[in-house]
C-alpha cells in the first residue's frame, strides 16, 4: 500500500494550565473519597482548576499565543480560528470569537467546534479541509476547557475525574518534508447520547430553578457504559487510522491518548497492541481535561523530547456524543 503524503502540518503546540492545583487530599475533605479511592480507579492524583473569573476564551488564548509565537505566525496572519470547547463561555457569540478578539486575529473567521473531549481532532479535520481546499493558509486550532464549571462538586462519581486547562496548534499546508497529517478516522452514534451528558440547561430544558437544585445542568455518566465503549471504539480507530496512513503499530513512537482515565488508556493501548511504554500519560497531574487533553499532551510530549521531528503519532479521543476518533501525524 502506496503511503500517503501529508498535505497539512501542524507547524507549532502550546498550552495553558491554571496555576490553582486541587489534590485529590483537598477533594477527600468535601466528598466521602480518598486519595487511595481515586488513584487506584483513576490514576488521578491531582487537577487543575481555573478560578471564577478565568475564561475559556482567555485560557485558549494564552495557550494560542505560545504557539504562535513558535510558529512566527503574527496574529493578522491567522486566516481561521477554531475553537473546541464543551463549555463555552457564554451560548452567545462563539468562544471562538472571544478568544479571537483577545487575540487580535482581526482578519481571521472564528467558529466552536463542540465534540466533546473528541473536540480537537474533529477541530483538525475541519482545519485540514479548509488548508486542502485552499480557503486558508494558515488555521489556529484551540482546544479550552473549564470543565470544574460543569462539574457536581457533590458527586464523587464524577467530580475527581476532570480538570481545567488548554492546548491549541498553528497548522498550515505541508511544504513537502513529510510532516503532518497522515490519515484521520472520526466517528459518532448519538443513540448513545444519555451515557454521557448534562441533560438540563439547554433549548430542551432551559434553565430554571428546579434544574438549578437537581443538578441536571452539570455533567452526568454512566461510567461502566462508557468504558466498555471507549475501549472497543478507540482500539478499532486506532486500527483504522494507522491502516489508511500505510503504518503499523511497530512503526508508532508514541500514542498520545485522551486522559479520560488511566484503565481506559491502558486498556485501549492494550487492545490497540501498543507497549505502554510507547503511551503518553499526564491524567495523574491534569485528570480528564476533555478536549485539551490531547493538544496538550502533544505539547508536553515535545518539551520532553518523547517526540520529534520524523516521529509517527498517533492520537486518539472519546467522548460525549458519542463521539471518537484518531488520526495519524508524522511530526
Amino acid at each position: 500500500m502506496r503511503k500517503p503524503e501529508p498535505t497539512v502540518e501542524l507547524i507549532s503546540t502550546g498550552r495553558f494550565l491554571p496555576d490553582c492545583v486541587v489534590t485529590n487530599d483537598d477533594l477527600a475533605k468535601r466528598v466521602d473519597t480518598s486519595d487511595e479511592w481515586i488513584r487506584t480507579r483513576t490514576g488521578i492524583r491531582e487537577r487543575r482548576v481555573a478560578p471564577d473569573d478565568m475564561t475559556a476564551a482567555f485560557m485558549g488564548a494564552e495557550a494560542a499565543k505560545v504557539a504562535m509565537q513558535r510558529a512566527g505566525v503574527e496574529p493578522g496572519e491567522v486566516d481561521i480560528v477554531i475553537l473546541s470547547t464543551a463549555t463555552p463561555d457564554r451560548w452567545l457569540p462563539s468562544t471562538a470569537c472571544d478568544a479571537q478578539a483577545l487575540l487580535g486575529c482581526t482578519n481571521a473567521f472564528a467558529f466552536d467546534v463542540m465534540a466533546a473531549c473528541t473536540g480537537f481532532l474533529y477541530a483538525l479535520t475541519v482545519a485540514e479541509g479548509y488548508l486542502m481546499a485552499g480557503r486558508a493558509e494558515v488555521v489556529l486550532v484551540i482546544a479550552s476547557e473549564k470543565m470544574s464549571s460543569i462539574t457536581n462538586w457533590e458527586d464523587r462519581t464524577t467530580c475527581v475525574l476532570f480538570g481545567d486547562g488548554a492546548g491549541a496548534t498553528v497548522l498550515r499546508k505541508a511544504n513537502g518534508a513529510g510532516r503532518g497529517i497522515l490519515s484521520s478516522v472520526m466517528r459518532s452514534d448519538g443513540n448513545l447520547a444519555d451515557l454521557l451528558n448534562r441533560p438540563g440547561g439547554g433549548a430542551a430544558e432551559p434553565m430554571s430553578q428546579a434544574i438549578l437544585e437537581s443538578g441536571r445542568h452539570l455533567i452526568q455518566m454512566q461510567g461502566r457504559e462508557i468504558f466498555k465503549h471507549a475501549v472497543r471504539s478507540m482500539a478499532e480507530a486506532c486500527d483504522i487510522a494507522l491502516k489508511r496512513a500505510g503504518l503499523t503499530v511497530d512503526d508508532v513512537d508514541l500514542l498520545v491518548p485522551h486522559q479520560a482515565n488511566i484503565r481506559i488508556i491502558e486498556a485501549t493501548a492494550k487492545y490497540a497492541g501498543l507497549p505502554l511504554d510507547k503511551v503518553f500519560v499526564n491524567v495523574d497531574r491534569y485528570g480528564n481535561m476533555s478536549s485539551a487533553s490531547v493538544p496538550v499532551g502533544l505539547d508536553e510530549a515535545q518539551e520532553q523530547g518523547l517526540i520529534g521531528p520524523g516521529s509517527n503519532i498517533l492520537t486518539v479521543a472519546f467522548g460525549a456524543g458519542l463521539t471518537w476518533g484518531a488520526m495519524a501525524l508524522r511530526w
